[in-house]
Parts: C-alpha cells; structure tokens; sequence
C-alpha cells in the first residue's frame, strides 16, 4: 500500500497539508483594511456603568416592604429568613411580572406550595410565618427555589422579626 500522487485524494490530501503548513510557518501579517463595525467607538471591558453596591443587611417584613420594584427601585425577596435581590429579575419580580405579589416580602409559603396567591403571603405586621404545617414535599420544593435563588440571585440579607432588628 503505498502513497500514489496518481489518485485524486491523495493529491487533495497532499495539497491541502502543504498549505496548512504554509500558513503555520509563514503567517499572514496584513492588517485589515477596515475596522469591524462594532469597535469604531472603541471598546472596553468595563460597564457603561458600575452596579450600586448592597450590603448584606437584617431586614424585618416592614423594611423589606419598600423594596418592591416601584418607581425603579431595588427588587428584593426573602425565603426562610434568606433575602435576596431579584432586581436582575425584573420582568418576572417587578411591578406587572407574573411574580410581582413576591416582590419586598416574604416568598417562603408560596414558594413552597407552588402558589403565587397573594393569601400566601404573610401581613407584614404579623409574625414571621413559620411554617410548621407544610408538607414534607412543600419543605423539598421551597428548597429547591432557595437553592434556585442562591444559584441565580446576589444574598444580600436575612429576614428576622419586626422587633428583631
């Protein structure tokens, strides 16, 4: 079996070997004529802007309250006593997202029964909800949406009691 130049795949094959190694030892040094579009203005790694810095904060029911998404405000949420900024998550947290009613309170009954009712929510002068009578699935599935959330979101805080801060 030896190699023919005779054969057409061969000479292909031969051709094209030779010209990859043509352009590894001789590369091509032309600069573009043009500048791609998108770096006319120049480019950067840095944001337009730098985030606003959050604090891990101890939040109670009534001062997570304001935060909410209004008027373009911070989006933050708490489950099992965890607080986290949702903000990134506006369209489904803000003001008209299909989540809206989770926004600035305490998610933790809804989350793990699967319902976005707002009768899951707890008023924010009561006591935190418990949850004592949830199902061992329901305690599965609210930890699936921390673990969700931990993943996906910044912790920026806990939830304690109105009178704990």
């Amino acid at each position: 079996m030896a190699f023919e130049l005779g054969t057409p795949i061969n000479t292909a094959l031969l051709i094209y070997v030779l010209y990859s190694v043509q352009r590894i030892l001789f590369p091509s040094n032309n600069i573009p004529l043009t500048t791609p579009h998108e770096f006319k203005n120049g480019y950067s790694w840095m944001p337009k802007a730098h985030p606003p810095t959050l604090l891990f904060q101890t939040y109670t029911a009534k001062t997570l309250e304001p935060f909410n998404g209004e008027n373009g405000k911070r989006i933050l949420l708490a489950i099992k006593g965890v607080v986290y900024d949702v903000t990134a998550g506006r369209n489904f947290y803000g003001p008209n997202g299909m989540y809206a009613n989770f926004a600035g309170r305490d998610a933790s009954r809804g989350m793990a029964k699967q319902s976005f009712d707002t009768e899951m929510l707890t008023p924010i002068d009561q006591p935190l909800d418990k949850l004592d009578d949830l199902a061992p699935d329901e305690i599965e599935n609210m930890k699936g949406w921390m673990e969700h959330f931990s993943n996906k979101y910044i912790v920026c805080g806990r939830l304690v009691e109105n009178d704990g801060v």
